[in-house]
């Protein structure tokens, strides 16, 4: 592989990456490590790019296997501001009131999201914000198509389920 076909195949897929370290492990900085890591890892094994079908699957399992050895190895813990990488600068304010509402509302459902194990919590970060298909994510967490589909139905009745709860119960 040449560094145009990296440049051209690969960099795009790196703030992809972020987000999806910065899921995993809540830290900026360590999101920033994991995604250099992975990026390096891809450029040494990049013999093995040509024998892909998915190469974007390809360096999301590579990011999510890192994230997950650092984890491990520090007995890792999540840091509370994930917002971070969800902030995106609106055009407009509508209204200062609609606003911290939103806020309120996204604040909740990053915090149940954050709250899931593992595996449900990548399932929610690959399909519902990072976009992937159903297939690119069991290529990317090494599961089967049915895995990925009740899984990713799992979390999302628990998200749904614990909002509910929290609506009914008035828990702010």
């Amino acid at each position: 592989m040449s560094i145009e076909l990296f440049l051209t195949q690969v960099m795009p897929v790196k703030q992809k990456l972020y987000r999806f370290a910065f899921r995993l492990l809540g830290n900026e900085e360590d999101a920033k490590d994991i995604t250099q890591d992975a990026l390096m890892k891809v450029w040494h094994q990049k013999e093995r790019m040509h024998e892909l079908n998915n190469l974007e699957a390809w360096c999301m399992r590579i990011t999510r296997n890192l994230a997950l050895d650092k984890m491990k190895s520090m007995k890792y813990r999540r840091a509370d501001d994930i917002d971070k990488a969800y902030d995106v600068p609106a055009a407009q304010q509508p209204d200062p009131q609609q606003s911290a509402e939103k806020r309120d509302v996204m604040k909740k459902v990053h915090s149940v999201i954050n709250g899931l194990p593992e595996k449900y919590r990548s399932l929610v970060q690959l399909r519902d914000i990072d976009g992937f298909s159903y297939q690119e994510i069991a290529d990317i967490l090494d599961i089967t198509l049915d895995e990925v589909k009740v899984n990713l139905h799992r979390a999302r009745k628990t998200v749904r389920e614990q909002l509910k709860n929290m609506q009914v119960y008035g828990i702010q």
